[in-house]
């Protein structure tokens, strides 16, 4: 299989072959933003759109109508190399190579953050 080109100082562990890419990736995320665009239009056409309504000035109409063509344009798929870019940013955490921090208050992220630097 052909892999993509290493990004580098990354691990060629996290590399990706094209197939798993399109049918792991591609062909799923094209099959789910088709059904949520059919779903959508076909709330859209029959009438069925009284749940797009979050707020209760919203027009459901409006919201669905909107959401539908808003969606026909979104792209949800992600390059092969920004998936690896990924698995390398996990493989880097779970390795230890990167610290990470945890975010309970403001304050204590601000006080490790100081502690850091010392």
């Amino acid at each position: 299989m052909i892999n993509s080109t290493p990004i580098l100082g990354t691990n060629t562990k996290n590399k990706m072959t094209w197939s798993k890419y399109i049918f792991t990736h591609l062909i799923p995320t094209w099959f789910q933003s088709f059904n949520d665009n059919f779903v959508m239009w076909r709330d859209l056409v029959t009438g069925n759109y009284s749940k797009y309504a979050l707020l209760k000035n919203d027009d459901p109409f409006q919201e669905c109508y909107g959401y539908f063509w808003c969606s026909i344009n979104l792209d949800e798929t992600y390059s092969k190399e920004f998936l690896e870019y990924l698995m390398q940013m996990v493989e880097d955490v779970d390795s230890g190579k990167v610290s990470t921090h945890s975010l309970t208050t403001w304050e204590d992220f601000k006080k490790e953050l100081k502690e850091e630097e010392e």
